[in-house]
């Protein structure tokens, strides 16, 4: 599939955002660390993306009771769902000047379509070094989902099915929809928002 972006600039991608504050000594020591562990930029990429899908938990996982948002609280408690987490690691990557934005799935929330629909949050990262966008889901493994670093052959979360009307939205947007935001900052139970109160479009 083919992706657009929403602008044109890659400073853009770059911005400081409430929902993405790398200028937070929690953000910026956490990227100092991998930065040491990592010998480039797609060394940086994986292993934020994988740290951010391995060492925060997804709530719905935990089945927490707790809503983050924005990527310094994230980080701090350890937890978020996928709007969460894709808003930790937009931060880690844009605090190295990383060009990183938000990209958009609808899925069905449960295993069949009668479960209705939901907005799942990925992001996308430009790595210069190849000249493109690749996608990354730091959602978190578990059984049956296996979202892996992949410069080649996309393998995020939830490959879509679309005799379920499951889709891609094909744009890279430079901050978090605001239908997602909103979710999160109108609700104060995880458990009862991941049921009845994501969006189920854009």
């Amino acid at each position: 599939m083919t992706y657009t972006c929403e602008s044109n600039h890659l400073e853009n991608y770059l911005e400081l955002l409430p929902e993405v504050d790398y200028d937070h000594f929690s953000i910026k020591a956490l990227a100092a660390e991998l930065d040491r562990q990592s010998s480039n930029e797609m060394d940086y990429v994986k292993n934020a993306f994988e740290y951010v899908r391995d060492h925060i938990s997804h709530s719905w996982d935990i089945q927490s009771s707790r809503i983050t948002c924005k990527a310094s609280d994230v980080l701090f408690f350890k937890e978020g769902i996928c709007y969460a987490k894709s808003n930790l690691l937009c931060a880690l990557l844009r605090s190295r000047g990383i060009p990183a934005g938000f990209c958009y799935q609808r899925l069905t929330l449960g295993d069949t379509p009668d479960t209705g629909h939901v907005i799942h949050a990925l992001n996308a990262v430009y790595m210069r070094s190849i000249g493109k966008w690749i996608r990354l889901d730091a959602r978190g493994n578990k059984s049956g989902v296996d979202a892996q670093f992949s410069l080649e052959e996309e393998k995020v979360a939830f490959p879509i099915r679309e005799e379920y009307e499951e889709l891609n939205y094909p744009i890279i947007y430079t901050k978090p929809h605001v239908k997602t935001i909103n979710a999160l900052l109108q609700h104060s139970d995880c458990t009862a928002m991941y049921l009845h109160g994501l969006p189920s479009s854009l």
